[in-house]
């Protein structure tokens, strides 16, 4: 018997899976007494941080009692299902963490029907029961309910269940008796997961994901699948589409703590890190070098949207980025595309755009946020979902959205939901809530948070999953209101700004430069308005008590990135540069707009 367990941890966004994983390895005390280590430990990039989020999976490994357990921290959002589809190869069982009040959310479901589909045994945490309005034992009927459903075998259906909470740092069997350690989940997970089989014969492993090195370059991380690899043993590189490429492994590692640590040789069922192999991507197999056999190459959902990333043409182009050329633009796309399985890269008919194919839209804000840090320069178009011809119809993707909101504003979210083409299926309480679910093309999805967010005053809790692709539903209305457009280059005064205040809603403040073209504010009917908001108050020697009135400004409205994804119609771009975010119609000046208008009406 082996005395390693291989688990990943999965779970709705939000449901304290990263704060588990700090637990584990504190409890297991892979620190010194003295060291400082903050929380969060595992989401160790800014993006991850701001967001509270996990988006990378991480590996870690503790030792507990004399059991070797490899820890894989997976994403909770469905938009980085990609990340998740290809780390469950790796493990043997799952840890299965639900929040005690919300339940099994749609990406609860969604991780688990990858897992169950891959015969992963689960144990089943319910975690924040010092939550109050908390209700385990619900929660536990609708995870089996939920089990069930997803046509579970008996034996995952045979689940243990530990309840506890993750901030507080204890879990026990029974929520009635709190402990004062994580010690029974540890338990749990020697005792129910299976221990990583030994495969007999030639070597085979899959790489599952990818690290990198200043220092040595590209290093292959994943599972032996079968038999034993060794440093510097001569080795064959299968990749997705059959090619074989002979290799040598230089160095091998596996995970020990937050870190990795030298190995001579490595057996089937850990993980391990093998530097030295070249030109691997990630579903490849390592395999023996005379008699090389190919696993399974890992299937990854289709995106279901995609965006346009062109150079930035602004007249502010160049000013605030270090990498501004089509050519860098390219290179960083594809080498993304190398370790970010769900995304895809596809060449326009312009040398200077390609088109980026995604899970959703916070899948591509990642990416983009993460290049305007790095210093990259573009400009992005609006969000498109992916169309199909199934059977001679044409199909769009459909979404399932749920919303728990307050019970005196679930009408408004009904009507706005209903607008889109939104359908609901279930309505029913949920503590003091009502809990709404609907299945809504993923069109409609765009742009919808922040009118349910302002039509809630901000207490809705949305979240949707893809579903399935279905006929296409009809025309959905868009943005309702026009947009305040700047008719020269300058400098923004108070002074024009108040003057045209009763115009619309500005996104910028005083004080600001801006060109001909950018997006200045929401116009208050449905049409597009030019607006000067540079010029200045005309200065005269003459001073009279009844005409010198103060500016009295609203405050600006700023768009996150992902809201202003959600906002821009097709005829506009977003200009993101590592400085700042504006918004503005593809063809600068308004004639340009008039000649070319017919284009942009669907």
């Amino acid at each position: 018997m082996q005395k390693i367990r291989n688990i990943a941890i999965i779970a709705h966004v939000d449901h304290g899976k990263t704060t588990l994983v700090d637990k584990i390895l504190h409890t297991c005390s892979i620190f010194r007494d003295n060291e400082q280590t903050g929380d969060l430990i595992l989401d160790n990039n800014d993006l991850e941080r701001e967001r509270g989020i996990t988006i990378v999976s991480k590996n870690v490994s503790v030792r507990y009692k004399d059991y070797k357990i490899n820890i894989i921290d997976t994403p909770g959002h469905a938009d980085f299902g990609g990340e998740v589809e290809r780390v469950l190869k790796m493990a043997d069982g799952v840890l299965l963490l639900c929040d005690a009040f919300e339940g099994a959310m749609p990406q609860t479901r969604f991780v688990t029907q990858k897992a169950l589909a891959l015969g992963l045994k689960p144990i089943v945490v319910v975690n924040k029961v010092d939550k109050e309005n908390c209700r385990p034992e619900e929660v536990y009927e609708q995870i089996f309910e939920l089990f069930f459903n997803l046509e579970a075998t008996e034996d995952q259906l045979d689940f243990p269940v530990i309840y506890g909470s993750s901030k507080q740092g204890w879990m026990s069997t029974d929520y009635t008796k709190p402990t004062t350690d994580i010690f029974p989940l540890l338990d749990a997970v020697v005792e129910h997961i299976p221990a990583a089989p030994i495969n007999e014969g030639t070597l085979q492993m899959q790489i599952t994901s990818l690290d990198y090195s200043s220092f040595v370059g590209r290093i292959a991380i994943g599972r032996v699948h079968r038999g034993i690899i060794r440093e510097n043993q001569p080795v064959t590189l299968i990749k997705r589409d059959g090619k074989m490429v002979k290799s040598r492994v230089k160095e091998l590692y596996v995970f020990e703590g937050l870190g990795k640590i030298r190995a001579q040789e490595v057996s089937s069922g850990d993980i391990c890190a093998v530097v030295g192999i070249d030109g691997f991507e990630i579903g490849d197999t390592i395999a023996d070098f005379d008699a090389p056999e190919q696993l399974p190459v890992i299937k990854i959902d289709e995106p279901t949207m995609n965006m346009l990333f062109t150079i930035n043409n602004s007249p502010f182009f160049g000013k605030e980025g270090k990498f501004v050329t089509s050519q860098r633009i390219k290179e960083r796309l594809y080498k993304e595309m190398e370790k970010n399985l769900a995304l895809k890269v596809v060449e326009t008919e312009s040398p200077d755009s390609y088109l980026v194919y995604g899970r959703g839209i916070l899948h591509l804000s990642v990416l983009i946020e993460t290049m305007r840090r790095e210093g990259y320069e573009i400009q992005v178009g609006q969000p498109q979902v992916i169309v199909k011809e199934i059977d001679g119809k044409k199909c769009e993707p459909v979404e399932t959205l749920i919303v728990d909101v307050p019970g005196e504003v679930a009408g408004k979210v009904i009507e706005l939901v209903t607008q889109r083409k939104g359908e609901l299926l279930i309505m029913e309480p949920k503590g003091d809530l009502q809990h709404l679910e609907f299945e809504i093309p993923s069109r409609g999805i765009i742009g919808l948070r922040n009118n349910v967010l302002t039509a809630t005053a901000g207490e809705a809790i949305m979240a949707h999953r893809f579903k399935s692709y279905e006929p296409w539903k009809g025309v959905i209305p868009g943005r309702l209101n026009g947009v305040l457009v700047s008719m020269d280059k300058g400098t923004t005064t108070a002074y024009s700004i108040d003057k045209l205040q009763d115009r619309g809603r500005f996104f910028v403040d005083p004080g600001v430069d801006i060109y001909e073209g950018q997006i200045l504010g929401e116009h208050i009917r449905d049409n597009d308005l030019v607006v000067n908001i540079v010029k200045g108050k005309a200065l005269t020697n003459m001073r009279a008590s009844g005409t010198d009135d103060n500016t009295r400004i609203a405050p600006a409205i700023k768009f996150s990135l992902e809201e202003a994804m959600e906002y821009i119609q097709a005829d506009e771009y977003i200009e993101i540069t590592p400085v700042s975010m504006r918004l503005r119609k593809i063809y600068l000046t308004e004639n340009e707009r008039k000649i070319n208008a017919k284009k942009f009406q669907s």
